[in-house]
């Protein structure tokens, strides 16, 4: 008898089974019921504010699915994937990584002057520019990591202090006569040589950045890394309890100093789409923020690295047709009402789904349980 194709018989088995189905539904009721919710309080929002929501989301949708819109959405987004990647990472052990904005900061400046300083092809310096951002970042965050494991500090106030620091370190190196040179109003480090500058893919209405690559196997690296190794599994179980990953013989202070080590390698990447793929220097008008921005995709995303990639292309586009709204009259502010009515929706519609998937779960347990004590109640009155 011919054997079922593998994909044909999971979704039998999808069918038939009610429980995989109602993970199923949980799973999709979840940003379903956030992003209505949101919408919704946007409208009311807008409508309170004698601002047209219809139109503010016909102009939205038709601007932002425009060929060159979508490829400025892509190209934002990658800096925003692998800042929530970093985040990801801290959020998986319970770690909040405030720290993400002055660790890649710190890093894309050492590694942009490391880059334009030196005279290696770009087989070379690209590759050298990463690896200096990594390590750069990664010894930044590393600082707040052993002062957790060790002393007991909270990493949110020392990833903040850091923060400070790492903008201060930045104006001061930032200098001519230091790390940068002055050219016009802009002080900014050596030029990258034009070898040393990433590829892009020409759609013919854009180029979108071949630091998209980058950005991919990041979240191959993030999704196999913590949910397919030995250090994975660990750091998610020092996050849910460090008592019991204790007990299980692992070293939770070796880990949370990893976790956030590793967390501020990744944060290291987040300035490469931009000075590999368009500024090709730092300088004082390199863009910052982009840390505390993806704290809130990897809230959107759910830690998940393909719900990160959602989160990260929707936060493009609101930030594309934002800009456009502006253009027609609607005020400035409404994109950063957008964005954070969206965050709060996704929390709270997750967390309502969450309680009300344990309660059915409390309820089929208590069920169940019922009908195998009715089942051994029968059997024990037929035996007398």
């Amino acid at each position: 008898m011919t054997e079922m194709p593998a994909t044909v018989s999971s979704l039998t088995s999808l069918v038939r089974d009610p429980h995989r189905r109602e993970r199923l539904l949980l799973g999709a009721a979840a940003p379903a019921l956030a992003l209505v919710t949101a919408f919704v309080l946007i409208a009311v929002v807008m409508a309170v504010t004698d601002q047209n929501p219809v139109r503010a989301f016909g102009l939205m949708l038709d601007y932002g699915t425009k060929a060159d819109s979508q490829v400025w959405i892509i190209n934002k987004a990658i800096a925003y994937y692998l800042s929530a990647v970093a985040v990801a990472i801290g959020f998986r052990m319970n770690l909040f990584n405030i720290g993400v904005d002055g660790q890649y900061q710190v890093g894309a400046l050492i590694a942009a002057w490391v880059g334009g300083s030196l005279a290696f092809t770009g087989l070379v310096n690209i590759p050298l520019m990463i690896l200096v951002a990594m390590v750069v970042s990664g010894f930044w965050a590393g600082i707040a990591g052993y002062l957790k494991a060790t002393r007991g500090v909270s990493e949110v106030i020392s990833t903040i202090m850091l923060n400070a620091i790492a903008g201060s370190l930045v104006g001061y190196l930032l200098k001519e006569g230091r790390l940068a040179e002055l050219s016009g109003n802009i002080v900014h480090t050596p030029d990258l040589p034009d070898s040393s500058m990433f590829f892009t893919i020409d759609t013919g209405n854009g180029e979108i950045w071949g630091t998209v690559v980058i950005a991919v196997l990041a979240g191959v690296a993030y999704w196999f890394l913590l949910g397919r190794t030995r250090f994975g599994y660990d750091l998610r179980a020092v996050g849910h309890s460090d008592t019991a990953a204790l007990a299980s013989g692992v070293n939770v202070k070796t880990m949370v100093t990893g976790a956030m080590l590793l967390s501020g390698v990744a944060a290291g990447l987040v300035g490469m789409p931009i000075l590999l793929n368009d500024s090709g220097n730092f300088g004082n008008n390199f863009p910052g923020g982009m840390g505390f921005t993806g704290i809130a995709i990897a809230l959107l995303g759910r830690n998940h690295a393909v719900g990160m990639a959602f989160a990260a292309l929707l936060w493009g586009f609101l930030e594309r047709t934002g800009n456009h709204l502006d253009f027609e009259g609607y005020s400035r502010e409404i994109v950063g009402v957008m964005q954070g009515t969206i965050v709060l929706s996704v929390v709270i519609a997750y967390e309502l789904v969450r309680r009300w998937g344990l309660r059915r779960q409390q309820s089929r347990v208590g069920a169940e349980l019922a009908a195998g004590r009715a089942k051994t109640n029968d059997a024990a009155e037929v035996g007398q």
